[in-house]
């Protein structure tokens, strides 16, 4: 199967692990239903750049998620599992999509996905360690300035380069983002990139 364009908003790690086992995609986790407005903000970029496909549990906190996202974010898609397929196998566990049959993501998300042509990452950790993201006296400061001009948030040098493939971020984008850091009296070295 080839690479899901749409990016899947899953509340959790484990929700992302079972979709991974199912399709290939990239997910967007919201960390339950603590859907904060830079969330909101991050999933409108996605949905501009991407599109995104809404696959929350099917219990009350999946249903609030679903329906803040659709208030704010005009346009998502929607994946659906029933009660009764995210049921644990044992007895202690919520209700979810991590508990799902990779058969079952499959047959939800069949009729909203597209699929995507020759989906390739445009940045590699070389690109990052080469703007002086990764390491070094003043990375970290760099890494949150970056991802504020690129409003995909901050993260580690791991996240980062996640955030800049899932977001599609064009590299001239990136480039220019990197000359706007403000260069400090420890990022000289950086400052003619």
């Amino acid at each position: 199967m080839k690479k899901i364009k749409e990016v899947i908003v899953v509340e959790g790690k484990d929700d992302t692990k079972q979709i991974a086992k199912a399709v290939n995609a990239d997910t967007y986790e919201t960390n339950g239903s603590a859907l904060s407005m830079a969330d909101i903000e991050q999933l409108k970029k996605l949905q501009a750049s991407r599109g995104l496909i809404v696959f929350t549990d099917p219990d009350f906190n999946g249903e609030r998620v679903r329906k803040l996202i659709s208030q704010h974010i005009p346009g998502v898609k929607h994946a659906f599992i029933r009660r009764d397929q995210g049921v644990p196998d044992e007895a202690h566990g919520s209700l979810g999509v991590e508990h799902a049959a990779p058969a079952v993501i499959k047959a939800a998300l069949a009729h909203v996905y597209t699929e995507e042509e020759q989906a390739s990452d445009r940045f590699s950790r070389h690109d990052l360690a080469q703007a002086g993201l990764l390491s070094g006296a003043g990375a970290r400061a760099r890494r949150e300035q970056l991802g504020q001009i690129l409003g995909i948030g901050y993260g580690n040098g791991k996240q980062l380069l996640r955030r800049l493939n899932l977001f599609r971020i064009d590299p001239q984008d990136f480039q220019a983002a990197v000359k706007q850091i403000k260069v400090g009296k420890t990022d000289e070295k950086f400052s003619n990139r």
